[in-house]
């Protein structure tokens, strides 16, 4: 089943997600490579898809795994969140309709 990671990020995240994000990005593509990832993303804190110094609010990443536990330990397990740049992680299940 698919499930969406909604990650909240604390206040001036940047230089914590700067410093852990090539361990970040290698768990990503874990999953793109075992074909379960549909998309990941973080979420510009201004109206800018290169919002440099204004920084990130948050993520998303959709992804398949075989349940809602195994996602919440992948996502408690996330370098963002050990290094203190998010402050919150939420694990939905999600149905894809479209496209």
């Amino acid at each position: 089943m698919l499930y969406a990671v909604i990650s909240q990020d604390v206040e001036n995240s940047l230089k914590k997600r700067i410093a852990v994000r090539p361990e970040h990005i290698e768990r990503l593509n874990i999953l793109k490579n075992e074909g379960r990832l549909v998309l990941a993303g973080p979420c510009p804190a201004i109206d800018n898809n290169e919002p440099g110094e204004a920084g990130f609010t948050g993520s998303l990443v959709v992804a398949e795994f075989d349940s809602l536990e195994e996602a919440q330990t992948w996502a408690d397990a996330d370098p963002y969140l050990a290094s203190g740049a998010y402050e919150s992680v939420v694990v939905k299940p999600f149905k894809k309709v479209l496209p």
